[in-house]
């Protein structure tokens, strides 16, 4: 209390100016139509920008649950859209649930490691046996393929990146479906290499290259990039380079595809022609 007291003997003249400052403010905005409108619109300014950023903090904030509701209700739909399969023909499109057996299941996971710098790059997700993640399951996300399923424990899985100098994956061609293999030879994490194109495949610079389905791992179709570099000459792999539509060095949600008919395809093809 004292020093309250204190505070008011030391700034009295001060405070009484400030006082009479107010009073004056008062008077001129009730009395003058024109300062009056003039502090008003400043308020509202002051307050907008306030609730505005604000409001841009709070959003901010909650990406992180944003995202992994988008990221859930995205492996919903793709679910979703295996159970109900649609067919395109020229003219319509033809929804048959009973007729089309199902083929995938999707599994959202999120990366909790991530390595791209190395030249035998892993990944980890927060998804493992006890979500039914098996070894050799497809990896992508809403840009393309990131990578193969290498290692389960009950809650974590090791995924082999597309990033790995053992990595080996079959590609094509989009508008052509001349296809190759896939792999990358250490040098720049966003460009991987299409080797042994037949001779005959027409290519060019921009050029689309995506999944070709011949694999049990990935689905058709899954993006991967585009052609960046062609190299002429009679080399004896025809390798071209592939910009990556993923930007590896900052990935965080991932979906894992199981091939449900996987296991009774490779019965087939491993069966003894003795």
């Amino acid at each position: 209390m004292q020093q309250i007291i204190y505070f008011f003997q030391k700034f009295k003249y001060f405070l009484f100016f400030l006082l009479l400052e107010l009073i004056a403010l008062t008077f001129t905005f009730n009395n003058l139509n024109f300062h009056k409108s003039k502090f008003v619109n400043s308020a509202n300014n002051i307050t907008g920008g306030l609730y505005t950023t604000l409001a841009n903090s709070t959003e901010y904030l909650g990406l992180k649950t944003e995202n992994e509701f988008l990221s859930i209700e995205n492996t919903k739909l793709k679910n979703q859209l295996e159970k109900n399969k649609l067919f395109f023909s020229k003219d319509s499109m033809i929804v048959d649930s009973s007729k089309y057996h199902q083929k995938y299941t999707y599994t959202q996971a999120k990366i909790i490691n991530n390595n791209y710098s190395k030249s035998f790059n892993f990944l980890t997700i927060n998804k493992g046996k006890n979500q039914k993640i098996d070894k050799e399951m497809a990896v992508i996300n809403s840009r393309g393929v990131i990578g193969i399923t290498e290692n389960t424990s009950n809650n974590y899985t090791r995924i082999q990146s597309i990033l790995n100098k053992n990595s080996k994956i079959n590609a094509r061609l989009k508008n052509s479906n001349y296809f190759g293999t896939l792999g990358w030879d250490g040098s720049n994490y966003r460009t991987v290499q299409l080797s042994d194109i037949p001779r005959q495949a027409p290519l060019k610079i921009g050029d689309t290259i995506e999944t070709d389905g011949k694999s049990t791992i990935f689905p058709e179709g899954i993006p991967i990039g585009t052609i960046s570099k062609i190299n002429h000459g009679n080399t004896a792999d025809n390798k071209v380079d592939v910009q990556l539509f993923n930007d590896m060095s900052n990935l965080g949600y991932v979906y894992i595809i199981r091939n449900l008919d996987k296991e009774e395809i490779q019965s087939l093809e491993n069966t003894s022609n003795e």
